[in-house]
């Protein structure tokens, strides 16, 4: 029997990392080699797209401004980034981090994204909770899509997948896939669902879904000054469901996904008379939701 031709034109495999960073300056070093660890583990694993929990250097819950100030860095200047560009030109690979930024008096909980070939953009999240309205001033740049070798990359952080809002603008913009550091705290009891899922998890999927596109989704575990995380890292598929498994609310991981990313630019054909993005009621609403930061790009 002849063997089946790959037919993708953008494959890739994508890693995302779980793990417990611990938030304190005594520990920015000990994070930072956890962190370069997974990224180089998941590098000898063949993963060409990787990407960290939310504030994975620094840990989380920080008690003062002055404590955030104290771990902050300018992007794309500081350490943090500057060592994910090295590592990423080293072993060719796509890199989703996030870091706390500082600008001038501000601070911003911001992803960066960097490859093979350097720094290629950040995003500061849109949507704060809790105590990071304390710390951080909500993101000011709006939402952006990067065109990469392999796929067009969107960014999105933890909070931001409770509004439908968020995925469907980078969707529309025009993203392969969505990737989105985490720090899902514990919400309100039952945590989970019988099978372990966490609601987090279903709003990353049920975004997927809805928008036809890869999320992949890294969160962290353990507590940290009485806050609990919740695990559950995951990469999505265009339909919604999880490639391959949802990580465990407690296990130190990294989890993969060979996907063809561009396979997201086919519009999902529900049957005969349904499709998608095509029954989108744009008469009714415009076909960026209002948001003016960004053009839509044919997908």
């Amino acid at each position: 029997m002849a063997e089946q031709q790959d037919t993708s034109v953008s494959p890739v495999r994508v890693a995302v990392a779980q793990f417990e960073p611990r938030v304190g300056v005594e520990n920015l070093k000990a994070n930072a080699l956890a962190v370069e660890t997974r990224l180089r583990a998941a590098a000898d694993s063949g993963a060409g797209l990787i990407v960290l929990p939310e504030l994975a250097t620094t840990g989380y819950v920080f008690e003062t401004r002055e404590e955030a100030f104290a771990h902050a860095e300018a992007v794309p200047d500081g350490p943090t980034v500057q060592s994910f560009v090295r590592l990423a030109a080293e072993r060719d690979v796509y890199i989703v981090g996030c870091v706390v930024e500082q600008d001038g008096q501000r601070l911003f909980d911001t992803a960066v994204l960097v490859g093979p070939e350097g720094y290629i953009g950040r995003y500061r999240k849109t949507h704060l909770w809790n105590t990071e309205k304390l710390w951080f001033t909500p993101g000011d740049e709006g939402f952006s899509v990067f065109d990469t070798r392999i796929g067009r990359i969107g960014l999105l952080v933890c909070w931001d997948i409770w509004f439908p809002e968020t995925a469907r603008i980078v969707a529309q913009m025009g993203a392969d896939i969505i990737c989105i550091p985490t720090g899902w705290v514990w919400t309100p009891p039952p945590l989970y669902d019988a099978s372990g899922v966490c609601m987090a998890a279903y709003l990353t999927m049920t975004a997927a879904h809805a928008n036809n596109v890869f999320i992949a989704t890294a969160d962290r575990i353990g507590q940290e000054r009485g806050a609990g995380f919740m695990g559950n890292s995951l990469i999505a598929g265009t339909n919604g469901w999880p490639i391959g498994r949802i990580a465990g609310p407690e296990e130190d991981t990294i989890l993969y996904a060979d996907v063809d990313l561009t396979a997201a630019r086919t519009a999902p054909i529900w049957n005969q008379l349904n499709d998608l993005h095509r029954d989108r009621r744009t008469d009714l609403y415009d076909q960026m939701l209002g948001y003016r930061g960004g053009s839509p790009l044919p997908r």
